[in-house]
Order: structure tokens, then sequence, then C-alpha cells
């Protein structure tokens, strides 16, 4: 949200909880700074959200004091469910403006970020595929679930997913040939973290958001290179 909007939102906020009041004017503009700070990664609104209807509804349902986070975090847990139901996957059909034969992956890289981007504000359905259980593709699919180690019955796998998650999250996507981030090492600044180890934070504990943005976008590029070589 711009400074205007988060004033716009605040100004409404008030009318709806008189408490939030503030007289004094430096208090006043030390909140609106914060707020702004809090929300500038935040839009007022997207397809299917609206920031003024989440302040809203936390103050009809809640008798505390409405906070820049109870509006920031709603979306930011939407806008984590809309990509995770994300393939991911890039579709050259529909960026005929993309140069086949950049080798730079530049253009490709940017189409991958905005259509995530479009994702997240709900400016487009997020694309999902479907197992691929036959055909030619199914030996790519079984060779990436080889790669990830020791074979089990599926009935057996199925069992023992809710004790292993992150070796399930790992077969679901060979299964449905999605690009897997712990394929390619990160190249996250912060992070580094080597090919088959989970992103870092700061602290060097294990990022409970997931793999960071530009190991996913390294991961969707690895995945289109192996599948360009298995069809050629």
């Amino acid at each position: 949200m711009t400074p205007r909007e988060v004033a716009a939102l605040l100004a409404y906020v008030v009318r709806l909880d008189p408490r939030m009041n503030v007289e004094d004017q430096a208090a006043a503009a030390d909140r609106l700074a914060q707020w702004c700070d809090l929300l500038s990664d935040v839009p007022a609104i997207a397809d299917g959200w609206d920031a003024a209807r989440t302040a809203r509804d936390y103050i009809s349902r809640n008798p505390y004091r409405i906070q820049p986070s109870d509006i920031s975090r709603p979306w930011h847990v939407r806008k984590a469910d809309l990509l995770n139901r994300h393939a991911g996957t890039f579709e050259p059909t529909q960026h005929p403006e993309i140069d086949p034969d950049d080798e730079t992956g530049n253009a490709y890289v940017r189409a991958l970020r905005a259509e995530r981007r479009a994702v997240a504000l709900g400016q487009k359905a997020p694309y999902t595929n479907l197992a691929i259980t036959a055909g030619p593709l199914a030996a790519d699919v079984e060779h990436r679930l080889k790669q990830l180690g020791t074979y089990m019955p599926k009935s057996v796998k199925e069992v023992l997913a809710d004790y292993r998650p992150h070796r399930a999250e790992r077969e679901r996507r060979a299964a449905l040939r999605l690009p897997d981030p712990l394929d390619v090492a990160c190249p996250h600044e912060e992070c580094r973290a080597p090919k088959g180890r989970p992103c870092k934070n700061f602290r060097g504990a294990p990022r409970r958001a997931g793999a960071h943005f530009a190991r996913t976008d390294r991961a969707t590029i690895h995945l289109a290179n192996q599948q360009q070589e298995t069809t050629a």
C-alpha cells in the first residue's frame, strides 16, 4: 500500500474503533510511519482481497486494538497458499515474446517472476499439474524418483508421508514434474544452501517459508533443461 492508502485505511479503522484515535500529532505520525512500513508489501485491493474488509472483520470479532500485523498476516498466508498451489512450470506458448534462442535466460526468469506475482495478487489462477502415470514422460518421472533414494512400495510411502514431510514433498514434486528447489544449490547471498539441503534464514536455521525465490527460479530452469534433454 502507498502512504496515502495506509492513511485512508487508518482513518477507516478509527471510524470503526474510536479507541484507535490519537490526538498527539507526533504520535499519529509515528503510527502512520509504522503502518506504512509493515503494510508496504500488502495491496489495498487485489482479486479476492480487500485490506479494509480484513480490518473490519478483525475489529468486529476481537476486543483488542488492531495492529498492522493483523492485516499483513492474513495477506501473507493467502499469498503463500496461492503460490504453493501454483505449479510454477513454464509454458513457452504463453510467452511468445521470449526468444527461445536467448542463452542468458533473463527474459525467461522475468516471465516466471511476473507470472508468480500475478498469481500472488490473484490476477491469475494458480496452475496445477496432474501426475504423469503413462507415456514417454513417465520414464523421466521414474528416473527423478529413483534419484531421491531407496525404493519402497507406494502403499508404504503413503503411510509414512506424515512422518517424512520433506521427502514426501520432493516425491510429490517429482511425480508431478514440478521444480524441486533441493535439486540445485541456493544462490541467495545469505543462504548458499548446497544441493539437497534446505534453505537457511539469517540465523543459519532451516527457513520456515521454504526455498528462496532465487532458488525456485534456478530449479525451474534446471527442470526445463532436463525436459528438453529428455524430449530431444
